[in-house]
């Protein structure tokens, strides 16, 4: 599997931050947001990845992250020229994919959560094998910003709206989504809709009407975090600096994530950590090298 983070749009409701950077370049506490899905990506174990973003913007993510070998991935790079809805990554991203399956995830989402790694691998290992679609339901107090997932009794589910004015459930459909192949050509035959964006949704309902739609719940475990507006990016980052300062342990921190999954060896990460030595990234880095053992 494949996987893209969509990393493109204007962010205008963080106008004046936005002006002149990519939102998800802002820092999120002590990382550029882009950290917290990329993160998402490599605990799954996705190897190879596609950053989407603006022309404006794309030289700005290669610097940040480069060809992805210190880590032991790859990235490839493209620009939307112009906004012209989520699913128009696929069409995009059609020769990156090629005849393989993908994981797309929005470049401003932030997870966190214990079973993260175990819900990631089980979406992507359902769609590897069995194909179809996996997206996910996440309840939120008002969900008429978001696209919604509908339940029948049995907690089947019935329809996905985007954005409706009266949710049919308070299960909003976050942006990580697992796809099979068919994706690229689905993606292909949207139509725009009124706003004139390949919307997600209409991705997600055709898998829905040929009952090839897998939706697994987020429970109270999992921290989906908004960084739309500045309150949302302030609460994120207080978030994480509570997280990191009570436990010990760092959040999305993407070296740390390729070393414990095998993707570089114990002396790369020491050597990323001595380049970083002078901050308290990089003395985390070469502390989490000294340990005898690592998760799998």
């Amino acid at each position: 599997m494949k996987g893209i983070i969509l990393a493109g749009g204007k962010g205008t409701r963080l106008y004046p931050m936005t002006k002149v950077v990519s939102k998800q370049l802002l820092p999120i506490y002590d990382k550029p947001l882009i950290y917290y899905p990329l993160s998402m990506l490599l605990l799954a174990g996705i190897k190879e990845i596609l950053i989407i973003s603006t022309p404006e913007d794309a030289q700005n993510y290669e610097q940040l992250l480069g060809s992805g070998e210190k880590i032991g991935v790859k990235f490839s790079y493209t620009v939307q020229d112009t906004p012209r809805g989520l699913a128009d990554a696929f069409i995009l991203g059609a020769d990156f994919i090629g005849d393989d399956s993908v994981c797309l995830i929005l470049g401003d989402n932030v997870f966190y959560g214990q079973d993260m790694t175990k819900t990631l691998r089980a979406a992507m290992k359902k769609v590897d094998e069995e194909g179809g679609a996996c997206i996910f339901g996440y309840p939120v107090k008002d969900a008429r910003a978001f696209g919604v997932v509908e339940f029948n009794k049995d907690r089947k589910v019935v329809s996905i709206e985007e954005k409706p004015q009266k949710p049919k459930s308070n299960y909003a459909v976050p942006g990580l989504y697992f796809y099979d192949n068919r994706v690229v050509e689905i993606a292909k035959n949207v139509k725009p809709s009124a706003r004139g964006e390949i919307e997600i949704t209409s991705v997600n309902n055709a898998y829905l009407e040929t009952n090839n739609l897998n939706v697994q719940l987020l429970g109270r475990g999992v921290a989906w975090l908004d960084t739309g507006t500045p309150e949302g990016m302030l609460k994120a980052a207080e978030y994480v600096e509570a997280v990191q300062s009570r436990q010990g342990f760092y959040v999305s921190c993407i070296e740390e994530i390729a070393w414990r999954r095998g993707f570089i060896t114990t002396d790369e990460l020491k050597t990323i950590g001595t380049e970083l030595k002078m901050t308290d990234y990089g003395q985390y880095l070469l502390i989490i090298a000294q340990e005898e053992h690592k998760d799998a």
